[in-house]
């Protein structure tokens, strides 16, 4: 009988629900969204500069389009720093999905809805660049030549949709959870996560939403920098750390 009887599972072995991994190191991942975090300030700062819609001579599609022409420089920087930030995302995405799972209550909804809000925010700068390339190389071509309504329509596009980071702020929010209340994060960031996140979130959500684009992009940059170096000081101070037993 006691060769059928089950073994009794060792405990140092067995996971629980309650049972934390120790987490991974965020350097990589953190450092691609620190970058993320730049690059969106750079399109925002991009997306400003293009203001053929909104200056005071521009009055109608034809003046609108005879600005733009003008204004291919800041077009480049909108769509390079954007296509950046949206690349570099997914890779902030996926590691703080991977990061808050390590240190999350199982089965937390955390991880998924932090690692949502940056690919909702990617898509933003996805689209948010979605018509500079057709601009650009339109600009100035004969044969097909840019058409004063849609020129009208890019501008208003650039000027409004890389502004809307209100994903970030989901994110944020989340993180600022996962932190103050799990512990799944370093404190200081969750503090940081709750009032730029909190900020970008209310501002997103509110009728003024291009807001969001300021303290977004801001936040991303720490939210990266803090996994990136604040990781690593952990790392480093757990290896310190005396040993007993």
């Amino acid at each position: 009988m006691d060769a059928l009887a089950t073994p009794a599972p060792d405990p140092a072995t067995t996971s629980t629900s309650t049972t934390r991994r120790t987490p991974r190191g965020g350097r990589l991942w953190g450092a691609s969204g620190a970058v993320a975090g730049l690059a969106g300030v750079v399109a925002v700062q991009s997306s400003m500069h293009v203001d053929a819609a909104y200056s005071e001579d521009a009055r109608g599609a034809e003046a609108i389009a005879d600005r733009l022409a003008d204004q291919v420089p800041q077009l480049v920087a909108l769509h390079v720093s954007s296509m950046v930030a949206c690349v570099l995302l997914l890779v902030l995405a996926a590691g703080l999905r991977r990061r808050l799972q390590d240190q999350a209550p199982a089965g937390s909804l955390l991880p998924d809805v932090a690692a949502g809000g940056l690919l909702l925010t990617a898509v933003v700068a996805l689209m948010g660049s979605a018509f500079t390339t057709e601009t650009i190389f339109a600009i100035g071509d004969e044969e097909w030549p840019l058409t004063t309504e849609f020129a009208a329509v890019v501008a208003h596009w650039v000027g409004t949709v890389p502004w809307l980071w209100v994903g970030a702020g989901v994110t944020g929010v989340a993180v600022a959870v996962a932190s103050l209340r799990h512990a799944a994060a370093p404190r200081w960031l969750g503090w940081v996560c709750a009032v730029l996140g909190g900020l970008t979130l209310v501002a997103g959500m509110s009728p003024l939403q291009y807001l969001a684009g300021m303290p977004g992009p801001v936040l991303v940059l720490l939210l990266g920098l803090g996994f990136a170096l604040g990781d690593r000081r952990d790392r480093r101070d757990r290896r310190d750390r005396p040993h007993h037993g």
